[in-house]
């Protein structure tokens, strides 16, 4: 699951009008029943091997454009020859995807100028950076600190955090989350409780950016972030893999990066101010922009390194309707090498995250092919550049081999937790389209009920591949098993999420366990298969509900394919 670099969509919230009169034909219609659908059984000791293989030391931490990647992309290949799936890219399995890697070295501490006297910050310890720009240094000099409150325009909320301030050659100091983050319910205008893309840092950094800002660091706090400053350090702390762009991303800013706590505390007392009490001001609209009356200086050089990554494709094509296709989504990559442990172990193997998910996408296959052709194609596509922000399903998603408009629906499937089976589904980004008809009879036919998504300001809907597909109008399932697990309930699903995010998440120790209890995985592997095998059963063509973010342009497409004829 991506921590770092996220796809910077311009995906607000904005209140849509739905084109009815221009929907196609199966979207006017009355929804169809949802097919019913006989679950063919995974293999758990296939799940253990490919999970096993793909986690282990000789695969580097499968990161993006290394040896790792090869040995990665071949064997998927392999498994997905023998599960019986054709080669989904015009004859080909992979996608090419082209890629630049950008390692910050050299960083000099970050000296903040103009207090009683000259502050000079640790890289690591106290502060991370780096740089989107394909360049070879980066050196920003005495430039303007800004505290921006949470960073966020957002025009048709009435709120703009950068009002009245012209932000060229400065640095932006901004809040992590949104403004609502600490009210208990999920009421209020960023969705109380329950984080926005707004709050999320590609948001941040790239709002930043419009904003003409020579810089931007966010003030890191465990809650709102939801993660430690652990992550942050590990995340941020090797390359960072982009996707290549023509103008060489010179359009971002210069340096983007994170500050302890702390740090800003010590930042805003040189400057007269209080964190705790600015921060009181920027949850209130009409908050405007505070110059610190300090500068400060930062520089690091960047290796680059040009290549390309690749997302593996395979279809099972469909008898009735091959031309309308369901997606199967899962990211193959990881870390790679990152900050050693204490015993010296610097391989990031991302056994959880997201060798599991990869397994269960081969596994899908295979079980799928048992099964027979569906009416309509399902297409099994494991990206890459998934850590790096979702970068290869972006990449698919601008350049969709199947088009997205012709793409009914699909499955997202990342970071698959071992443990128990659960009684209960939760439903990442709460209850958004059409698409919980087919849960709500796969959960009838398992015997489970919903629950309210856990911890809903981490923002979750906007940290996996689903969310490139579904950003484009293409309505993506982004379930799992809940937290009340058979058994020990809520606190045994606690204490296993707990341990993870603390000890694992994103370091050298989320490893291949044999001890691993498969119950769980299996369980969200036979609703996965029960969700996707419906929506290929059938001539619906669900939707987003009205009024949701991604309503308009699923309408939109729908529209012109209509017109199109097709």
């Amino acid at each position: 699951m991506t921590q770092i670099n996220e796809v910077r969509p311009v995906k607000h919230r904005l209140p849509f009008i739905a084109l009815a009169l221009a929907l196609s034909a199966p979207a006017l219609a009355k929804p169809l029943p949802v097919p019913s659908v006989t679950p063919v059984a995974l293999s758990q000791p296939g799940l253990e091997e490919m999970v096993r293989t793909l986690s282990s030391d000789a695969f580097e931490g499968r990161a993006p454009s290394t040896a790792g990647e090869d040995k990665t992309v071949a064997y998927l290949i392999d498994r997905f020859k023998a599960a019986g799936l054709q080669p989904g890219n015009r004859g080909s399995w992979t996608q090419d995807v082209p890629t630049v890697e950008i390692t910050a070295q050299n960083v000099a501490g970050l000296a903040v100028t103009g207090g009683k006297q000259t502050m000079l910050f640790a890289p690591g310890k106290d502060f991370v950076a780096g740089s989107y720009r394909v360049t070879a240094s980066t050196d920003i000099r005495d430039a303007e600190l800004v505290f921006v409150g949470y960073g966020i325009n957002a025009p048709e909320l009435g709120w703009n955090d950068y009002a009245g301030i012209d932000m060229k050659g400065k640095i932006a100091v901004i809040l992590v989350n949104d403004p609502d983050y600490e009210t208990a319910s999920e009421q209020g205008l960023f969705k109380g409780r329950r984080m926005t893309w707004y709050g999320r840092w590609p948001y941040k950094f790239e709002e930043a950016a419009r904003q003409g800002a020579a810089g931007a660091l966010i003030v890191h706090d465990t809650f709102p972030a939801a993660y430690g400053w652990n992550v942050v350090e590990s995340s941020w702390g090797g390359a960072q893999y982009f996707v290549q762009k023509p103008n060489d991303a010179m359009d971002q800013t210069q340096a983007n990066g994170w500050v302890q706590n702390d740090v800003a505390k010590q930042i805003l007392a040189a400057a007269g101010q209080d964190l705790t009490a600015l921060s009181a001001a920027a949850k209130q609209k009409g908050f405007k922009p505070v110059p610190l009356g300090l500068k400060a200086s930062l520089k690091f050089d960047n290796q680059i390194r040009k290549g390309q990554s690749r997302n593996v494709i395979g279809i099972l094509p469909g008898k009735k309707r091959p031309d309308e296709y369901v997606l199967y989504t899962a990211h193959w990559d990881h870390l790679g090498r990152c900050k050693a442990d204490a015993q010296g172990d610097d391989v990031c193997n991302g056994a959880v995250d997201n060798a599991t998910g990869t397994a269960l996408l081969a596994s899908l296959a295979q079980a799928n092919v048992k099964a027979g052709a569906a009416d309509r194609s399902q297409v099994f596509l494991a990206v890459t550049l998934e850590e790096s922000g979702l970068l290869g399903s972006e990449f698919y998603a601008q350049n969709p081999v199947y088009p997205l408009n012709r793409t009914v629906g699909g499955v997202n499937m990342d970071a698959i937790a071992p443990g128990s089976p659960a009684r209960d589904v939760q439903v990442t980004g709460g209850d958004k389209s059409e698409l919980t008809r087919y849960l709500k009879a796969a959960m009838g036919a398992m015997k489970l009920y919903e629950t309210p998504e856990d911890h809903v300001e981490r923002g979750h809907y906007y940290r996996s591949d689903h969310f490139s597909m579904a950003k484009r109008g293409v309505p993506m399932f982004a379930v799992g098993r809940g937290s009340d697990w058979v058994p020990g309930g809520k606190a045994a699903a606690e204490a296993v999420a707990g341990k993870y995010v603390k000890n694992d998440y994103h370091q050298p120790s989320d490893q291949f366990d044999g001890k691993w209890d498969w119950s769980g995985i299996l369980q969200e592997g036979e609703l996965y298969y029960r969700l996707g095998r419906s929506l290929a059963m059938t001539a619906d063509w669900p939707n987003w509900h009205p009024g949701d973010e991604f309503r308009a342009i699923r309408d939109q497409s729908r529209a012109e394919l209509r017109k199109a004829g097709k």
